[in-house]
């Protein structure tokens, strides 16, 4: 830049020994010394004009505006009776970049960085600019960790004025971390330490996670890692002292010290309230984690704070402002925390306003509002609203904003902006199953049809085993209190001769249900279903004598009505990576008594998730059903339950635990029991896909038919992984049975991918 305004304090003193005293009516402008620029292009930048009278102040201006757009190293003045000269020497454009020698990038990410810093093909060449790309382009390597890359920079002239240049990289080696030292730590030792933090020296990933080298950016987070660790854990005095990094000469080898200062260990002495609490101070004291007489934890303490907050934001207080101060006694290592509590002014909702929304109408995102327009702010129910809106998954994103109301220090606006995503889909893809072996599905939908919030699809799916083509329509605001409607028409045929040891039979069944959700609670639905099903059955020779036995005493063809009543109950955090919450569903069928069949089922089916820790989550899975014909009529055997497989208890062959004939072919049976116990954890290497999930397990269960007998009981442990993948869901385990028998069917690998539906 210097040399800029050297060379432009050159041109103007120049200026000033043409045009001292000389001034004159400019009759005409000729431009001269240009190759590529257009001359029209000098004119409009150029403040002169024919007719206009050119001093010492207007060329002095003349060569300023001319030397400021950069496309000129030089700009000469002179005059020839009465035309102007405008004599220009043009700055080289570039006319190419090529960068040889880049293996840690690729060359055109390499480009867009050196184009953030001005250098780009066809732009003016600047020294200057050329500077500033080659730092650019060593600020991308050292943050890769290749802290000894060199880079030469030629510039070559090319015909017309123009330059190439050429950038040859040394990347070198990357500098790895050879060692994290801590220097002061007495409570925990240095391995433990190292364990906390997301740098690490040299391991069997790191060619893949990168962690092994150096960044800034990660060293600030694994400092903050660091004090959250003392601070959960009591030490209200510990610090930072110092860290250094340093590299060897050779750049490639980088050590890290971190000198801290950990001080005692406190615990709390005492909890008082402050200021004005407003609400009943047994109440506030229940949302206070700590507790006298253990040992400070820091986290106990923001989420305390976090609880009061929000409970005052409840009663309207959308601006309480909470804040615990402690009270250090060094000698005997105990603090005491007064919570000194503002709530401020009360404050209601004037108006929710809603962006983003193109498609979905306003009365689809509004009926889910908890919160109403004129009633006191609550922070729980702006909460719950958001959290009701994103489960709609018509949006990528939901965000919510509570500004206060300009000169109406009483008074909120609720702000919630979404982006939204599509909703419809027509998909046509194939799957693989380890028991149906090709699967091909194809599927209309519609989530959120003409922005009405209403689901529309129509359904293929095809396998040896199943065959499905269905049609389904919900309406889930039927009525404005929640209530939901929806039809089903559907056909769906079995054949399990394909499957071993399971009795073989075919049966192709032809119906329609209505189905109507009540909502009880905010969590809770109770669903009702009437439905009417044709259902053909076939028989091999091989069937089992019970299946014959059926067919003769009620035909090849029946009728059944169908009646269905549920409950179902989700408090899950998440419906795809669910770390905490449950889920509860109770299902009951029976059919009408004016069908061919009389039966009746109920099952019944919880999950329970609890975060072990941040990464970790244990699920407990429980399943029990339970059937019977009435009226002198037993249970279709088509109807009965079964057990084993991939969803159920892995290890064992899809379908095939339960009661057996005399020929160990498996029948199913009436009741069904199934328990899994699951821990679920982020792959190591791929913590932030919240698509891909491991798992290590432990299942048990069977079916039973008559009285239950325990001894039938089957268990597996195993690995399994879930992928949420682009193409439908992938599960695969690998299972092994613990207490088998000669006459089970195991099947220690399986594995479903595909879309079914």
């Amino acid at each position: 830049m210097k040399s800029k305004h050297l060379a432009a304090l050159v041109c103007f003193f120049y200026a000033f020994t043409v045009w001292a005293g000389e001034s004159f009516i400019v009759k005409d402008i000729r431009v001269e010394g240009i190759q590529r620029t257009e001359a029209g292009t000098v004119f409009s930048y150029l403040p002169v004009k024919v007719g206009d009278i050119l001093d010492d102040v207007k060329a002095t201006a003349a060569i300023k505006a001319l030397y400021a757009t950069g496309f000129f190293k030089d700009v000469r003045l002179k005059a020839e009776n009465g035309v102007l000269i405008v004599q220009i020497d043009e700055r080289p454009a570039i006319a190419q970049i090529d960068i040889n020698g880049a293996k840690e990038f690729e060359k055109d990410q390499l480009k867009d960085g050196l184009k953030q810093a001005g250098l780009t093909e066809s732009r003016i060449f600047d020294r200057s600019v050329l500077e500033r790309a080659e730092l650019e382009l060593k600020r991308q390597y050292i943050s890769r960790g290749k802290y000894a890359v060199k880079i030469t920079t030629t510039t070559t002239p090319l015909e017309r004025n123009r330059v190439g240049i050429n950038f040859d990289i040394d990347e070198g080696k990357t500098a790895k971390i050879r060692q994290i030292n801590f220097v002061g730590n007495k409570a925990f030792d240095d391995n433990e330490l190292r364990k906390l933090l997301v740098l690490k020296t040299p391991g069997i990933l790191s060619w893949f996670t990168k962690d092994d080298q150096y960044s800034k950016q990660k060293l600030s987070a694994d400092l903050e890692t660091l004090r959250s660790h003392y601070l959960d854990r009591g030490y209200l005095e510990f610090n930072i002292e110092s860290t250094q990094v340093s590299i060897t000469p050779d750049m490639q080898d980088i050590y890290i010290t971190i000198n801290v200062t950990e001080g005692n260990q406190y615990t709390v002495s005492d909890i008082k309230l402050a200021g004005e609490t407003l609400l009943p101070e047994e109440e506030l004291r229940k949302l206070i984690q700590l507790e006298p007489g253990e040992v400070f934890v820091r986290e106990k303490l923001t989420e305390s704070v976090k609880l009061i907050t929000d409970r005052l934001g409840d009663e309207g207080y959308a601006f309480a402002n909470v804040n615990a101060s402690p009270e250090l006694d060094k000698e005997a290592h105990q603090t005491a925390f007064t919570f000194f509590i503002d709530p401020g002014r009360r404050v209601y909702v004037r108006r929710i306003n809603i962006s983003g929304n193109d498609r979905t109408r306003d009365e689809v995102i509004r009926r889910e509002f908890r919160q109403m327009e004129g009633a006191w702010h609550s922070t729980s129910k702006i909460n719950l609203s958001r959290q009701r809106v994103d489960r709609l998954f018509f949006f990528n994103s939901v965000n919510v904003e509570t500004p206060p109301v300009p000169d109406a220090p009483d008074q909120v606006d609720v702000n919630m902006s979404v982006v939204e995503k599509p909703t419809g889909a027509i998909m046509f893809g194939a799957g693989f199953s380890d028991r149906e072996g090709l699967i091909l599905n194809g599927s209309i939908s519609q989530n959120n049809i003409f922005g009405t919030g209403n689901f529309l699809s129509l359904q293929v799916n095809t396998g040896s085993i199943n065959k499905t083509y269905a049609a389904s329509f919900t309406n889930p605001y039927y009525t404005v209190d929640g209530v939901s409607l929806g039809f089903d028409v559907f056909r769906r045929n079995l054949n399990t001769r394909s499957l071993s040891r399971v009795g073989t039979f075919r049966t192709a069944t032809t119906g329609a249900t209505i189905r109507v959700g009540i909502p009880i609670a905010e969590n809770d639905t109770v669903s009702f279903g009437f439905g009417a099903e044709l259902t053909s059955i076939g028989i091999f020779d091989d069937s089992p004598q019970r299946n014959k036995d059926f067919v003769a005493e009620f035909g090849r063809s029946t009728s059944n009505l169908p009646l269905t009543v549920s409950w179902a109950r989700d408090r899950r955090d998440s419906a795809i990576w669910t770390t905490s919450g449950t889920t509860h569903r109770l299902f009951g069928e029976v059919s009408a008594p004016i069908g061919d069949l009389n039966y009746y089922k109920l099952s019944y089916a919880q999950k329970w998730f609890y975060p072990v820790s941040k990464n970790f989550t244990l699920m407990l899975n429980g399943e029990a059903g339970i059937g019977d014909g009435y009226s002198g009529k037993p249970l279709p055997f088509f109807k009965n339950f079964f057990a084993g497989g991939n969803n159920s208890i892995r290890g064992y062959d899809l379908n095939s635990l339960g009661p057996r004939d005399e020929r160990g072919i498996a029948l199913g049976g009436n009741k069904r029991f199934v328990g899994n116990i699951e821990v679920l954890f982020p792959v190591p290497f791929m913590q932030d896909d919240k698509s891909v999930r491991l798992s290590t397990f432990v299942d048990g269960g069977t079916v039973f038919a008559g009285k239950a007998d325990l001894s039938a009981m089957r268990y597996s442990a195993g690995v399994a992984v879930t992928w949420i993948s682009p193409m439908g869901p992938l599960k695969v385990s690998l299972a092994k049975p613990l207490n088998d028998k000669p006459e089970d069917n195991l099947q220690v690998f399986q594995f479903q991918f595909g879309q079914t539906f």
